[in-house]
């Protein structure tokens, strides 16, 4: 599953285990579990709590290899296996809906393989920093002749903003390793070994955190800069109303 802390300024959420760190329906609660407790706290709040940020982490050789396909295949026949992975698909959109509106800002320590809905977790950060010495991005559904849902699309295209980039991710479903990635503008910046990332990771949650902006501001701003992303996960843009009443309570 995942777990929680606060060290100082910043959240950390840790995918626990030595395991593939698939998706599956717990895995998927108790992230919004967790986020809905990041949410929650003061540091959180629109007024601002001293700032904050949230890293993301994960334990073991990969940051996460997508959905439980093994569970969505044990369901017997190809319909119910298709209505199982569906199942999953839907439970996730919130979890990137949650991410994009988040009122911090947030950092992906990518210390291992990131595949498919996996990658798509990744993405859904600020900032994505990836270790150099191993793993890969890696988006598998064309060799496994599943389509991407609406709301992966929205994702990559706003976040991988390469023409050709997104090409070989979606149409060659090329296995990208962090020099690459960071040369296409997958990735922030690529660092050592898990540990380093980490520690890179950390030392970027706490600059960003120091700059003590307004989380509601911050999300605000988020979604406008997504707006495919948010519309396809549900999430609403504010009116211009709305926004320019912000820039009135701020004055």
């Amino acid at each position: 599953m995942c777990t929680l802390e606060k060290r100082g300024r910043i959240f950390v959420l840790t995918l626990t285990g030595d395991g593939e760190h698939r998706l599956d329906a717990d895995l998927i609660s108790s992230l919004r579990s967790a986020l809905a407790t990041v949410r929650s706290s003061p540091s959180s709040s629109a007024k601002g709590g001293g700032g904050a940020a949230l890293v993301t982490v994960a334990e073991g050789r990969f940051f996460s290899n997508g959905f439980d396909l093994a569970w969505a295949n044990a369901a017997g026949s190809f319909s119910a296996a298709r209505a199982r992975l569906g199942s999953l698909v839907t439970l996730f959109a919130p979890v990137v809906a949650d991410f994009f509106s988040l009122p911090m800002p947030t950092i992906a320590a990518v210390t291992g393989h990131a595949a498919a809905a996996g990658l798509l977790l990744a993405l859904s950060h600020d900032y994505v920093l990836m270790r150099g010495d191993r793993g890969v991005l890696y988006m598998s559904e064309l060799n496994l002749g599943l389509t991407f849902p609406p709301y992966f699309m929205a994702v990559m295209r706003e976040k991988i903003t390469y023409p050709r980039a997104l090409r070989d991710v979606a149409l060659r479903a090329s296995k990208i390793a962090a020099k690459e990635a960071k040369e296409r503008g997958i990735v922030d910046r690529v660092c050592g070994g898990a540990a380093e990332t980490v520690e890179e990771a950390m030392r970027l949650g706490e600059e960003l955190a120091a700059k003590n902006w307004d989380g509601g501001v911050y999300a605000s701003i988020r979604m406008s800069t997504f707006p495919e992303i948010c519309r396809a996960v549900g999430l609403v843009e504010e009116s211009d109303e709305q926004k320019q009443n912000k820039v009135v309570s701020k004055l």
